[in-house]
C-alpha cells in the first residue's frame, strides 16, 4: 500500500525505533481498512468514529492512543493536513508499579540454577536494565575501571550510563571470556543476541519458581532497582538519569512506592 511504504521510509528516515515503526505500521493498516470507500470523509469525524469503535470492542487506553499517534502522524506529517489539535488522549489507569523486595529478588535468584540466566537477572536488577538493553548490551559497553555500562541507542535513541555491581566483575569476566568487544554479552545458541522474549521467559520460569505472590513482570527488576536506590537515599533526580527518564514525573511515581510516611501509618482497625 502506497501509503503504508510512504509511512515506513519518513519514521526510518527519523530513526523511530523499529517498535514504533511497526507499532505505527499496524495501527495505520486497521486504519486504512476502516476508512476505505470513505472518499468524502472529514478526517477529524473519521478518526473519532474510528477511535469509537475501537472503544466499543474493548480496546484499552493505552491501545486507543497509540492509534490515536500513529493516525495523527499519517494525517500531518505525510498528508501535511492541518488537522485540527483538539484531539485528547485517552485517559490511562494510573497504575503503581509492581515492586520485588530486596528479600523477595533474594528468593528469585536463589531457584536459578543456571548460572548465565541468573547473571541475566543479577545485571538487569543491579543496573535498572529494561529486558530489550540487557539482550542487546555488548562486551565493550562494560567499563570495568568505573563500574558502569554504557547504554547505546537506548529508549529514544538516548545514551546513558549506570552502575553495575562490583560482586558480577568476576562472573562478568568469565562469561565474556574470549568474546571481541562486538560480541553480544548474553548470546542466543543460535548465534547473536538473546531475544527479548527468551528473557522474558527466564524470568518467569524463576519468578514462578519462586512462588513470590505477586503480578510480576521482567520489567519489576528495574522497577525494584528504582524503588530501592530511593528507599536507600538516592535523590529522585538521579535515578532518573540513571532510568534515562525524560521528564522527572515519570521517576516520582516511585516516590509513592517508598513514601515512608504513608508506609507507617497503622490501620485504625
Amino acid at each position: 500500500m502506497k501509503y503504508l511504504d510512504q509511512v515506513e521510509r519518513e519514521l526510518r528516515i527519523r530513526k523511530y525505533s523499529p517498535r514504533t515503526v511497526k507499532s505505527y505500521l499496524l495501527c495505520l493498516h486497521r486504519y486504512f481498512a476502516y476508512v476505505k470507500g470513505m472518499p468524502d470523509y472529514k478526517s477529524v469525524e473519521a478518526i473519532k468514529n474510528f477511535l469509537f469503535d475501537l472503544e466499543k470492542k474493548g480496546f484499552s487506553s493505552s491501545s486507543l492512543n497509540s492509534y490515536l499517534q500513529a493516525i495523527l502522524f499519517f494525517h500531518r506529517e505525510i498528508l501535511k493536513e492541518k488537522i485540527e489539535n483538539n484531539f485528547r488522549f485517552a485517559k490511562t489507569p494510573q497504575k503503581l508499579p509492581v515492586i520485588l523486595s530486596k528479600q523477595e529478588i533474594q528468593k528469585l535468584i536463589a531457584n536459578m540454577k543456571n548460572r548465565k540466566h541468573r547473571f541475566l537477572i543479577l545485571l538487569s536488577y543491579g543496573s535498572g536494565l529494561r529486558v530489550s538493553e540487557v539482550v542487546h548490551l555488548k562486551v565493550g559497553d562494560i567499563d570495568f575501571d568505573n563500574f558502569f555500562l554504557h547504554l547505546k541507542g537506548a529508549k529514544g535513541q538516548k545514551d546513558r550510563i549506570t552502575p553495575f555491581s562490583e560482586k558480577l566483575i568476576d562472573e562478568m569476566k568469565v562469561l565474556i571470556a574470549g568474546k571481541k568487544a562486538s560480541d553480544f554479552i548474553f548470546e542466543s545458541e543460535r548465534g547473536g543476541g538473546l531475544t527479548e522474549r527468551s528473557a522474558q521467559k527466564i524470568f518467569q520460569k524463576a519468578f514462578e519458581n519462586s512462588k513470590i505472590r505477586k503480578n510480576a513482570t521482567f520489567h519489576s527488576l528495574r522497577h525494584s532497582f528504582a524503588t530501592h536506590l530511593l528507599e536507600d537515599g538516592i535523590d529522585v533526580r538521579y535515578v532518573q538519569e540513571l532510568l534515562g527518564h525524560a521528564h522527572i514525573s515519570t521517576t516520582q511515581r516511585y516516590t509513592h512506592v517508598t513514601n515512608m510516611n504513608l508506609r507507617n501509618i497503622k490501620s485504625p482497625l
